[in-house]
């Protein structure tokens, strides 16, 4: 179990310490330099005297801080209820977050009550009593024993309440207990880190009989929670909640639990990097279009409402910018801003949360969670579904809509290409560029080595940028911008004046279509045709209106997706153009050759190849005599004229192809590209925030990091949506968002400095490919393997499983239609399979971290295939059995409902403590009070944004009624359903009436 502890546990790194001192980390990876011990203790009572006097105190105790140098009174945490109990023992401890520095003159009130019931709708004073923090240090075995007053008294003179939990405690009871109507007592113990004893008490019971309480935690190590010494975490996130709790496990012993909750800048910067990408996006297709030149009245008219269309999405993510750019302060969106347009790239109640466990004699081990909302368009709504039932609907129309804006159709996989063409030139260009000046460098230098290294760069990249352009797509293309020029139409109906402007035809078929014979001829790609009928040309007059709902009465227009072909343009001419290319390159290799071959002293045997590249080098010389620069720089000055010609073309066609697609698709593709670009950001945030809470936690672990570099991580995603109402189309959303994801790459860097500002991720690339780099410290960065120094692209691999699980999935289960959730969970199976495939090819098993459950991984793969397909109602095991995979992975975990808050929190609490009961042996008479422990509102006092993050103040656990008809109790049976549906119905007809 040690063992497996070690490789569990995530490590907890010191980002400045281990700059300053790498070697400062332990076998297990976490830094023990801590500088002041964390102030932690818990709380017991004894001979409590519940009001009524004939049955036990319901106890519960408030925890109040006064801050000697604010001087007021501020409502710290809350215990847990102890029911029926005159001696509880609580499990909930107190714990002080960075924000409550305790310093040896903080006070401390304990404020115990009664409360009548869980609710806490009553509840009547039991006792209080006060301690500062200096006592409890300075006392033996650091423990205290106080005396519970319940005589009426007020704050202190100069102190004045701060807390909404403090209307029933502030004038409850006095600060110093003057032992008047002394109601019991109440045990403080100081908790340590690190190995624990057990001490009898025999005046402090606990629910279970016999059983040992722990009242002081002796530690080798004060590894405490402190974020200065030792942020969790890293440096992007902030706001730590923390809260601690003590549980015992199956042999009487007893372990420490924290849970760590913290707000993570990315929720703000990764929207804002995206938005300012996408408007330099749209900015450059508009810059594109101006520069396609000259076209026809038609094509010309398209041009103009796609540009307009481009300015009014620029103008609209410009003023979003600007509004996201006023927010200071806040790390977070709450739910209740969820449909706020100037909010609505920003995730919904982003948080992560870790949960520490510290066992006797054991490693720590840590488990991490990333808590969001779905990923949706809140703001844009789902009357008409989510991005997948629109994105498939529109699909199916586009080609209606080609035909009726005279547009040539192009499937999804040509526009993706083409979108691919212009990303890949808009990096090797300048690349090429530079590579080869570089070259001309090293020839200036004279220096052998560094032209041999510099040639073999210039040459890889011309190599793959000739391989992007050599398709047929961008020789169609410039075929189809060749026929929209005004000139082509007037030549063609000089030429064939009976035909009205008609003209022989290349129709571009979509991908469904099956091949014809002459898909082997020049121009046309895998997915184009000829046809044997003419087609009317898409240049029409510009007095026609682009628009079919207002043409004329004219002639009807025939369809046309095709791609035009004239005998006047020479199709042959892009094919010299891009060899031309390879051609330069290929004398450029040549020269070198040449003059390092004269350069070498030792004359050795050429073969036959090398002679013929020597006499092309010979003729180049003997026209350029002269240094190495000198004979190189015609030769590569060359290379780039002709790279830059091929990326002017290339630009024109495929930005034209675009101009189709985005003139056919108004206004529904720009709406659907508007709603797309929201749910990705919220996405993307997300996954960020996943992969930096990961990276940091693995930094030492060798195997994460080989698992890391070459293979990629798992992200999986818990979605606990409804397939009912409009949570149908948040899942719709939510599916295509984290589809898109794979499309994301992460890349490490070195930091420039130490500061937490230059070690923010930042974004980069464009809407069909984004890198996300993570800058490290300098010192932390070198000690990563090679292939990660040398910026290799890691990838992240998506995976979602949705089983709704609320009310409504009862009723969609029911009389509604699940079909959605069964495909997400299968196709998303199918990519989980495909990954561990991947992984256990390249990777050997024992490089992922061991369990206390040695579950085979196969095996539950097999497992969690049959629940996807069997018809189960509220499948949970589908969740339970891909979140114990994705731990196994070294995965990122993600849990998700609508606004994680409710369903997200039981989800969370649930896990963790199965989690303490698989791996740490939490003994099962604690389970269920642990599981209350962690779900209780009311252990958060004014800090009330543990479980609701974005309450502004403690929230009571009382739930708030949603529903009129108590609908938990009349699922009890279907029959009772069913009438109440009759019923309710039949009085909504009655009162409407």
């Amino acid at each position: 179990m040690e063992d497996g502890a070690q490789q569990l546990g995530h490590c907890m790194v010191d980002m400045k310490e281990l700059n300053a001192d790498p070697e400062g980390l332990s076998a297990a990876g976490a830094v023990h330099k801590s500088k002041r011990p964390q102030v932690e203790f818990s709380l017991a009572c004894n001979d409590l005297v519940a009001s009524g006097g004939d049955r036990k105190p319901n106890a519960l105790v408030q925890v109040a801080v006064i801050d000697p140098h604010k001087q007021h009174l501020i409502s710290h945490t809350c215990t847990e209820i102890v029911e029926a109990n005159g001696d509880p023992l609580f499990l909930t401890g107190v714990t002080f977050p960075s924000e409550y520095h305790a310093s040896p003159e903080t006070l401390v009130k304990l404020t115990v009550y009664d409360a009548k019931d869980k609710n806490q709708e009553s509840s009547s004073l039991v006792g209080s009593a006060t301690f500062s923090v200096g006592e409890l240090l300075r006392a033996k075995d650091e423990r205290l024993t106080l005396s519970l007053s319940s005589s009426a008294s007020s704050v202190p003179r100069g102190i004045r309440a701060h807390g909404q939990n403090m209307k029933m405690s502030a004038n409850a009871a006095p600060w110093y207990s003057d032992g008047a109507c002394a109601a019991g007592t109440v045990v403080v113990s100081r908790l340590k880190m690190g190995e624990m004893e057990e001490v009898d008490v025999d005046h402090i019971t606990t629910d279970v009989p016999s059983h040992k309480c722990p009242l002081v935690c002796e530690s080798a190590s004060h590894a405490g929670i402190d974020r200065e010494n030792n942020p969790p975490t890293g440096p992007v996130f902030k706001n730590p909640i923390c809260k601690v709790y003590r549980f015992q496990t199956e042999d009487s012993k007893w372990m420490l639990v924290r849970e760590q909750m913290e707000e993570c800048t990315l929720s703000f910067s990764v929207p804002k990097q995206l938005l300012s990408l996408y408007i330099q996006e749209d900015m450059s297709r508009v810059q594109d279009l101006r520069e396609l030149g000259e076209l026809s009245p038609h094509w010309d008219n398209l041009r103009k409402e796609v540009m307009t269309r481009y300015g009014g999405i620029i103008s609209s993510y410009q003023e979003t910018f600007a509004e996201l750019d006023k927010i200071t302060g806040r790390s977070f969106k709450p739910s209740c801003c969820k449909a706020q347009k100037s909010l609505q790239f920003i995730p919904i109640n982003l948080h992560t949360q870790r949960m520490r466990v510290t066992c006797p004699k054991k490693t720590d081990a840590f488990y991490d969670i990333v808590t969001v909302g779905a990923p949706a368009a809140h703001f844009q709504g789902f009357k008409c579904g989510g991005l997948q039932r629109l994105l498939s609907r529109y699909e199916a129309e586009k080609k209606s809509f080609s035909t009726a804006y005279q547009c040539i159709y192009y499937s999804p996989q040509h526009t993706a290409k083409a979108q691919e063409v212009l990303s890949t030139m808009s990096l090797l260009q300048p690349l090429i560029t530079s590579l080869a000046e570089q070259l001309l460098q090293a020839a200036q230098e004279h220096s052998c080595p560094g032209l041999r290294d510099a040639l073999k760069n210039l040459s890889d990249k011309t190599e793959q940028f000739v391989h992007t352009l050599k398709d047929e797509l961008v020789k169609s293309a410039l075929l189809a911008l060749h026929a929209a020029r005004p000139g082509y139409v007037s030549k063609s109906q000089k030429q064939n004046p009976a035909q009205g402007g008609q003209h022989q035809g290349r129709v571009l078929q979509g991908a469904e279509q099956s091949p014809s014979p002459a898909q082997g001829l020049p121009g046309h790609s895998p997915a184009t045709s000829t046809t044997d009928g003419t087609a009317m040309c898409n240049n029409v007059d510009g007095s026609q209106n682009p628009h079919p709902l207002m043409r004329g009465e004219g002639a009807p227009l025939k369809h046309q997706d095709s791609i035009p072909h004239h005998k006047e343009y020479d199709e042959e001419e892009w094919d010299r153009v891009w060899a031309n290319v390879a051609k330069c390159l290929n004398c450029v290799i040549a020269m070198v050759d040449k003059l390092l071959e004269e350069d070498n002293s030792k004359q050795e045997p050429v073969p036959e190849q090398q002679q013929q590249q020597q006499q092309l080098a010979d003729v180049i010389i003997s026209h350029n005599p002269g240094t190495w620069k000198e004979q190189l720089c015609p030769l590569v000055t060359r290379l780039k004229e002709c790279v830059m010609e091929v990326v002017e073309k290339a630009r024109r066609g495929m930005t034209f192809v675009l101009l189709q697609e985005a003139a056919c698709s108004i206004p529904q593709g720009f709406l659907l590209q508007q709603r797309r670009d929201v749910v990705f950001s919220q996405a993307l945030a997300a996954l960020a925030c996943g992969f930096v809470m990961r990276l940091y936690a693995g930094m030492q672990d060798q195997g994460f990091l080989r698992q890391l570099h070459l293979v990629g991580l798992v992200a999986q995603f818990e979605s606990l949506l409804s397939t009912y109402s409009e949570e149908i189309g948040m899942l719709e959303d939510m599916e295509v968002g984290i589809s898109d994801l794979q499309r994301v790459l992460f890349q490490i860097t070195e930091a420039q400095t130490d500061d937490f500002r230059d070690l923010q991720p930042l974004v980069c690339g464009r809407r069909d490919h984004f890198t996300v780099e993570v800058p490290l410290p300098r010192l932390v960065f070198q000690s990563l393997p090679a292939e990660i120094r040398e910026g290799k692209p890691l990838r992240v691999f998506p995976v979602m499983f949705n089983v709704g699980i609320n009310e409504q999935q009862t009723i969609a289960e029911r009389f509604g239609d699940i079909t959605l959730q069964e495909r997400i969970n299968q196709r998303n199976f199918e990519t989980l399979e495909a990954y561990y495939k991947s992984l256990s090819e390249k990777l050997p098993l024992e490089c992922l971290p061991s369990f206390q459950t040695q579950a085979d991984l196969k095996e539950l793969l097999e497992t969690l295939g049959q629940n996807v397909v069997t018809k189960k109602r509220k499948n949970v095991e589908i969740l339970w059995i891909a979140a114990t995979i994705c731990r196994r992975l070294n995965g990122i975990r993600f849990t998700s409902c609508k606004s994680a808050k409710d369903r997200t929190s039981m989800s969370v609490t649930l896990e963790q403590c199965a989690l303490l009961r698989d791996e740490h042996q939490l003994s099962k008479d604690f389970f269920i009070r642990a599981l209350d422990c962690m779900r209780s509102r009311l252990t958060q006092g004014d800090v009330g944004q543990w479980d609701d993050p974005e309450a502004g103040g403690p929230t009571d656990n009382k739930p708030a009624s949603r529903h009129f008809y108590p609908i938990a109790l009349l699922l009890v049976s279907s029959h009772l359903l069913v009438v109440w549906l009759i019923l309710s119905l039949v009085f909504l007809l009655a009162k409407y009436q």
